[in-house]
Formats: structure tokens, C-alpha cells, sequence
């Protein structure tokens, strides 16, 4: 595991704030609340491994993106261990961590539930080859935002941007970012429908538990002339889409690969696939 190497003046900063816990938890209060929380949780069993792993949180977390482009993956980077085939964010035990489970939902509200390796993106730039890409359902703009920074073209639209109104899946909270991305709600996404049939279509989580986001989307896609969709999220009967969504993809759609260097929480089965319209 490489330690981060922080400068002398980060290192003052972060023990200064440590310090001041009334300053720490009206700045960051998702960090002070994790910090507080964390102690009462087991680890990994392994204290160096769980102190790196808080030690990046906190680093991250209070930094912004003045630290780091892609905050998420360098917190959880040095913890990417492989079982059974799969690339986990599992701090080198294959069921994870109460602890780390805790830290998966501070940092899937933060950024985005889906973990954006540097390795998914260039998969997904190597399938997009030169097109334009229409997210629905962005949240915060992070998976954009980092596509954009691999050089995709993007547009990113949700149904309740988390920088216009509140969003619960992505709450608003001092010393985090609202958006990583231009968000457009869906009166800017009417404003913009054009033909797409040259544009990429990306689901990433799209919600699932009866929500039929997912399958308007592919219908308007393939109303559009669209031919290409990223699909990142668990397969059928998981959190992700409904089934007419999935029996609509299978029935008019072919898979076209699977990102096999995905990166996922362990405790979660989603996937990263790209399709091509039969």
C-alpha cells in the first residue's frame, strides 16, 4: 500500500482542524460525524491498513477538489483488493468491514455510488470513441465531471439537481461540493432533446424499486436514433432499474463488453457494460 504523502503545511492544517472539534463539525460535518462514528465500528483487522484508509478520508474530504480531480478514487484506491475475479473496495478482507461500510455511504453521498476507476474510464472512452455522451440521472455531476476530464464530451441532466433542490440521495452538507459537473434539470433536457442517434447514452445507477427512470430513458433513447448505451449498475432484480427495464435492454439491445477492471464496493454486485442497439 503507497502512503499518502502529505506536504508539511497539509499536515498542520489537518492537525489543526483535528484539534478544533467545534470548527471540524460545523466545516465538515460529514467528516466529523464519520470520525466520531468509526471508533465504534470493527475494522479490518489490520490498524495500519484502517488508519491509512481514515487518514485519506479526512485528507480528501477536507481538501476538495483542490487536492485531488477524482477525491472518491484516491480515497479508496489503496484499498482495491481482486476476489473471485472482481476488483473490490474490500481493504484486503473479502467482507469488507462494518467501518468501511460506513465509510462506502458517507462517500456514496458525497460523490456517487459507483466508483469511477481511472481504468473504467478509459474503457468507457476506448466504447464512446469520439462521441458525445447524454447522462440521465447524473446526481452530482461526479461520473461527468470525470468523463469530461478523460476527454468526453459530456451533457449531464437529473431529475432534481443537487445544486437547484434537495435531492435525498445526494443532500446538501457544508465542506462538500454540490455538483462536480454543469447538472441541467429536465426542463433544460426538453429544452435540448435532439436527434442522438451519434450520442452515447449512460445509466449510472439508475433508481430502481419501482422507478421507471430507467426504461423512459432507453425509450426515448431509441426514439432518438440512438445506438450505443454505458449501463453501470447491479444486474436484474438488484437495486438498479426494474425488470421491464432490463427485458426491454436484453429484447433491443446487444451486450457488447463488460468492463472486467470495475471497481466495486464488496458488498454491492454492480457492473460496468456497454450495449449496442441490435
Amino acid at each position: 500500500m503507497v502512503e499518502l504523502a502529505l506536504t508539511a503545511d497539509r499536515r498542520s492544517e489537518l492537525i489543526e482542524l483535528l484539534g478544533d472539534e467545534q470548527r471540524l463539525s460545523t466545516e465538515f460535518p460529514k467528516v466529523s460525524e464519520y470520525l466520531e462514528m468509526s471508533p465504534q465500528l470493527a475494522g479490518t483487522g489490520d490498524l495500519q491498513m484502517d488508519a491509512a484508509f481514515e487518514l485519506r478520508f479526512v485528507h480528501y474530504m477536507t481538501g476538495g477538489s483542490t487536492e485531488s480531480s477524482n477525491p472518491y478514487w484516491d480515497i479508496v484506491s489503496p484499498f482495491v483488493f481482486s476476489h473471485e475475479g472482481r476488483r473490490m473496495v474490500n481493504g484486503g478482507r473479502p467482507d469488507g468491514s462494518a467501518r468501511l461500510a460506513y465509510a462506502q455511504m458517507v462517500l456514496q453521498a458525497a460523490y456517487t455510488y459507483a466508483i469511477p476507476s481511472p481504468e473504467t474510464l478509459h474503457w468507457m472512452s476506448e466504447f464512446c470513441d469520439v462521441r458525445k455522451v447524454v447522462e440521465l440521472g447524473a446526481g452530482r455531476g461526479y461520473w461527468a465531471a470525470q468523463m469530461a476530464r478523460s476527454g468526453i464530451e459530456v451533457e449531464a441532466y437529473d431529475f432534481e439537481p443537487p445544486d437547484k433542490v434537495e435531492n435525498i440521495s445526494f443532500p446538501r452538507a457544508a465542506g462538500q461540493t454540490d455538483v462536480w459537473h454543469h447538472v441541467g434539470d429536465l426542463g433544460e433536457f426538453e429544452g435540448t432533446k435532439v436527434d442522438r442517434a451519434d450520442h452515447v447514452l449512460f445509466l449510472c445507477w439508475p433508481p430502481g424499486w419501482g422507478n421507471t427512470m430507467a426504461l423512459e430513458a432507453l425509450a426515448w433513447f431509441e426514439k432518438s436514433g440512438g445506438e450505443r448505451l454505458i449501463f453501470i449498475g447491479q444486474p436484474k432484480g438488484g437495486m438498479t432499474g426494474t425488470d421491464e427495464f432490463f427485458d426491454a435492454l436484453t429484447a433491443g439491445w446487444q451486450l457488447d463488453s463488460e468492463d472486467q477492471q470495475y471497481v466495486a464496493w464488496w458488498n454491492l454486485t454492480d457492473v460496468a457494460q456497454s450495449w449496442t442497439r441490435r
